[in-house]
């Protein structure tokens, strides 16, 4: 029997929506799912969450959907957890990866098998190839192979799994707050400047995409490539990387060129809207594989 545990965001609906048998619905306290979960639990009480999943007859467990690294009530904690707190404190001291696989291995002695949302629905891991009608040119095969090595290097830091690149300069690279809000900081509604730069760029050449945004980085991203990829050795039991409508959405907003996704390594909700809104809009999307040109 399957426990699906579900952080925020579409994937763990687009599970259960493939699944023949409804799971148990499982939910963290404070990160509570566009599903109504049948059992919400505290991070203090994560042992005895795990002895109630045995009690259920719960042999496998599914991670799907966002959730941030919780806060520790030490008073809170109870007895079946005790035994668990440095172990759960240094997860949450690790990077992404690095705290899944401790709650992954967690769960493992605790006799429950750690299943993957792709497992569960393979078909959210598209073909390779371009799926839209947008060429993509020599500029941006040479800008997917920057942003390859970019997420390599912030792979060994354990932080991110996307940036956006352009002609050959890494404009953002992905935080905590994830990657539709990398994305947002380009879209018109981050620059005041943006309708005047559209009015008058003919005037401005290349001075108006280079006026800085925040932290030094440019405000116009219009040409570049979002690129999303897993994590070298990446645990892929949880965490793989997601886009769906509302990165497309985000991706027109921001007038980037594509979107480089890395093949067998990205799940794409709802693809057929994906695709249609970047038709729509002049914009491919690449599934490109691992250390393609």
């Amino acid at each position: 029997m399957l426990a699906l545990i579900a952080g925020t965001g579409d994937l763990p609906l687009a599970l259960l929506a493939r699944l023949p048998v409804r799971p148990l619905i499982c939910a963290m306290d404070g990160f509570r799912p566009a599903i109504t979960p049948d059992v919400t639990f505290r991070i203090e009480h994560l042992g005895s969450f795990l002895a109630d999943l045995k009690t259920r007859g719960i042999t496998e467990v599914c991670m799907a959907g966002a959730v941030k690294r919780p806060s520790i009530d030490p008073a809170a904690i109870d007895a079946a957890t005790q035994p668990l707190v440095p172990r759960i404190a240094d997860a949450i001291a690790k990077g992404d990866d690095g705290a899944l696989r401790t709650i992954i291995a967690i769960f493992e002695e605790a006799g429950l098998a750690v299943k993957a949302a792709h497992e569960i629905a393979p078909d959210l891991l598209p073909d390779a190839g371009v799926l839209t009608r947008a060429p993509i040119t020599f500029d941006h095969r040479q800008d997917a192979v920057l942003a390859e090595q970019t997420l390599t290097e912030m792979g060994r830091a354990d932080v991110g799994q996307s940036c956006i690149v352009r002609g050959g300069r890494v404009l953002a690279r992905e935080g905590q707050a994830g990657t539709d809000a990398m994305i947002a900081r380009f879209g018109p509604e981050s620059d005041p400047l943006w309708a005047t730069v559209d009015g008058i760029g003919t005037v401005l050449g290349k001075a108006a995409e280079w006026l800085s945004g925040a932290d030094g980085e440019p405000s116009d991203a219009r040409g570049a490539i979002l690129f999303k990829g897993p994590k070298p050795d990446q645990d892929r039991r949880a965490d793989l990387p997601v886009i769906g409508l509302q990165t497309a959405k985000n991706a027109v907003a921001a007038g980037f060129a594509g979107i480089v996704i890395t093949y067998d390594g990205v799940m794409v909700l709802d693809l057929s809207a994906v695709i249609k809104t970047l038709d729509n809009a002049g914009l491919f999307l690449w599934v490109r594989p691992k250390g393609g040109a």
